[in-house]
């Protein structure tokens, strides 16, 4: 019976050292996929431990730590708390912190001083009546969009260092030296952790959303340019064919408001890099986003009928195929040229045939509504109301695609992107050779 029970309970042990190994090389497998996803986490991760490692000299070296003292405790909270994946985020959050502790230890100072001409008894009460005013004032200042934007976090360093400093000093007299080593700790912090994001293998918020938007642009040119094919062809039973994953991508163009809003705010942060001056044009980007976002919203109803379960039979989607299927090409073929010229910042004009076939089908489309679709039985409204609003949507997806080209353009205009050089195919090429050819002696 005991030999049975040792049995059980080796098992019972074998099992549990199993499921624990087995969650040990899963973790193992999902931090190597997010190093092999994007191997810049990896050489963040390696920027934040030198910059500690850095600031940490202020305790190791004695002239150091004999100046600050345990004040530079702050360098190494102020790194911690700045360094950010990206240079704008990371010089975003130094400035503010820098600045908001520079001002509110002024100010804490002034209102200690202030404090204690007052007396004993009366000093408590002033500094008291000063927290509450700063305090009110500052928080509601973060209700403000713009200052919560930009300013939300230096708003809030605000607010704790000035507490700080002004209630610190009804208990130390040497609130002067309290507030410089402070200030003067994270200046030092800030400055090693903007130094390192910059300088070594940095990260460009702006860049990240310059490609942003041109991926936006490219994810709707896929689902355009695939939507014909899988709208008008049936399979075998008579069901639409399964969904490509090219056909989902617009999908996360969707919900990008806040993340492009929060990219360009920090991109602001940046000093000129590259291509990418200093006063670039972000708030342009903005408004090519935000017109990605509308042309994605009107393929979202596109893509309902698409994937509805009551469908048109083909005889009566056969009607408008030919020049619907042109329209969604086109487009996406529009679209693709401008996310392109983005990538490569050039000035081109590559999508205007595009978008000009993609006008000529749209007045094919409307004659055939006119005369044919109209004059089917009335037993086939519903599918004429359907097919209906799929060539209304691809209407307006033309809309949609021009207004994004002149924001491209006008884009392209503000940051100057480069001119493309005129080439010269083939035909023209033999054009220009035919005929008689002249030589002029230049002396």
């Amino acid at each position: 019976m005991a030999s049975s029970n040792n049995d059980h309970d080796q098992v019972k042990g074998a099992g549990l050292f199993q499921r624990l190994r087995g969650k040990i090389v899963k973790f193992g497998l999902m931090l190597k996929k997010l190093g092999q996803d994007d191997p810049r986490r990896i050489v963040h991760s390696l920027k934040v431990a030198l910059a500690l490692t850095l600031i940490s000299m202020l305790f190791y070296f004695e002239p150091l730590y004999d100046g600050f003292g345990i004040a530079a405790m702050w360098a190494i909270l102020t790194v911690v708390v700045v360094f950010e994946f990206t240079v704008g985020a990371t010089i975003g959050r130094g400035l503010n912190r820098i600045m908001s502790t520079v001002v509110a230890a002024a100010l804490g100072i002034g209102a200690h001083r202030l404090a204690t001409l007052s007396g004993n008894q009366g000093e408590p009460i002033l500094i008291g009546l000063f927290v509450f005013v700063e305090a009110g004032i500052v928080t509601f200042f973060r209700f403000i969009p713009q200052m919560k934007a930009r300013y939300d976090y230096g708003l809030l360093i605000f607010n704790l260092t000035f507490c700080l400093i002004s209630v610190s000093g009804y208990r130390d007299e040497e609130v002067i030296r309290l507030g410089f080593e402070r200030v003067s700790t994270i200046i030092i912090g800030s400055c090693t952790a903007v130094t390192v994001c910059v300088f070594i293998r940095p990260v460009w918020i702006g860049a990240e959303l310059h490609n942003q938007i041109a991926t936006n642009m490219e994810k709707l040119a896929n689902f355009l340019e695939e939507f014909g094919d899988e709208y008008f062809t049936v399979s075998e039973n008579g069901q639409i064919r399964g969904k490509s994953s090219s056909l989902q991508g617009y999908k996360s163009v969707l919900a990008s408001k806040g993340s492009e809003d929060t990219m360009a705010n920090l991109a602001r942060w940046e000093p000129g890099h590259g291509r990418f001056k200093f006063h670039h044009p972000w708030k342009q980007y903005l408004k090519v986003g935000t017109l990605t976002r509308q042309c994605a919203f009107k393929i979202e109803a596109l893509n309902n009928y698409l994937t509805s379960e009551t469908q048109t039979p083909q005889e009566v989607k056969s009607i408008i195929q030919g020049p619907s299927v042109v329209i969604s090409s086109e487009c996406g073929k529009a679209l693709k040229q401008l996310a392109t010229s983005m990538r490569k910042m050039t000035k081109s004009s590559s999508n205007d045939p595009h978008i000009a076939n993609s006008k000529d089908a749209a007045e094919e489309l409307k004659a055939v509504i006119r005369s044919s679709l109209c004059k089917l039985p009335a037993a086939d409204s519903l599918h004429i109301i359907q097919e209906g609003a799929v060539a209304s949507l691809l209407f307006e997806i033309i809309r949609c695609t021009e207004k994004i080209a002149d924001a491209v353009h006008k884009l392209a205009s503000q940051a100057h992107f480069n001119d493309v050089k005129p080439t010269v195919t083939p035909n023209q090429e033999n054009s220009v050779n035919d005929g008689p050819h002249h030589v002029i002696a230049i002396e």
